[in-house]
């Protein structure tokens, strides 16, 4: 199959989600992508634990010249034969970090405080200026399509169709389904992530560019579905989203039960009674105003 390459540029960066933005490629289910992209606050400053003066603090930012109201998005991508009411998955076959980042904290007499990292993608480790080291697990935090709607659509929340979803089980490996509402699907991604939390309770992971990200793309025609799922080499998991947390929850289970239903030849009462003994529900994240939940079935959860 055709491989492309999508590296940020004054062509390919957009800060909003749209069905009015004209692709800058068009491809074939099973087609693959490299992406390349800088980071969610559209910083093109190098921010490593080496550049920063512990009196001074870290450099100025410099941003590109687009309207960073967003999140550093490149695409978008137009899948042939694409049509709203299918459903494409996101084989996500590899994730290769830059070598810097950065986590916003709590905010202090003397300012917010800023962990500015050092990354190493090759071992697969962090470090940050207080020597705290850490393990790397990157995902992309935004994937997604524009909704049927007119008009520019903020990058920040999370929507059935994708988006700022920041799910950090979305790793090499895995698999992530997308509800398709718009011709063509017009799928962009950005917001790199070399590791986080389930909550991302202080609204940043580990910020940073991505130097590959390597996607392959499949149409499923003939599947439907409501919200977004992942299936990973441990588990199926389907997200919801909402202001409320109770509601996304209730969302994430409502297609898991879906799920169980189309995946396992069960019932749907005897799915939720299954459910309620083997399915988890974890936050995903409290950082937006959408607020999202992932219901997780591990594979082997019963025979």
């Amino acid at each position: 199959m055709p491989t492309f390459k999508i590296e940020p540029n004054e062509n390919t960066l957009h800060g909003f989600f749209s069905r009015d933005l004209a692709p800058v490629l068009t491809i074939d289910s099973g087609d693959t992508i490299h992406f390349k992209t800088i980071d969610a606050e559209w910083g093109l400053e190098n921010y490593s634990v080496t550049l920063v003066d512990p009196k001074t603090g870290p450099p100025p930012r410099k941003t590109a010249n687009e309207d960073p109201s967003g999140h550093a998005l490149c695409g978008p991508v137009f899948i042939r034969g694409a049509e709203p009411g299918m459903t494409l998955a996101i084989h996500i076959d590899s994730i290769r970090t830059d070598t810097w980042g950065w986590t916003v904290g709590g905010k202090t007499p003397e300012g917010q405080v800023l962990h500015l990292w050092e990354l190493d993608p090759d071992q697969m480790r962090g470090r940050n200026q207080h020597d705290h080291q850490i393990a790397l697990h990157p995902f992309m935090g935004v994937m997604g399509m524009p909704p049927a709607e007119e008009g520019q659509h903020k990058t920040h929340p999370p929507r059935v169709t994708g988006g700022n979803i920041d799910c950090k089980e979305l790793v090499a490996g895995t698999i992530l389904y997308l509800p398709i509402a718009v011709t063509g699907g017009l799928f962009s991604t950005g917001d790199g992530h070399a590791a986080q939390g389930d909550g991302e309770v202080s609204n940043t992971g580990i910020e940073c560019p991505i130097d590959d990200a390597q996607l392959t793309f499949h149409l499923h025609p003939n599947l439907t579905i409501s919200t977004p799922r992942a299936w990973t080499p441990t588990c199926w998991l389907t997200l919801g989203f909402d202001e409320s947390l109770n509601l996304a929850a209730r969302t994430a289970l409502d297609a898991m039960l879906d799920l169980m239903v189309e995946q396992k030849n069960v019932t749907r009462a005897d799915a939720l009674a299954l459910a309620s003994v083997v399915v988890d529900l974890r936050v995903t994240q409290i950082a937006n105003k959408v607020l999202g939940v992932h219901a997780v079935l591990k594979h082997d959860a019963w025979e």
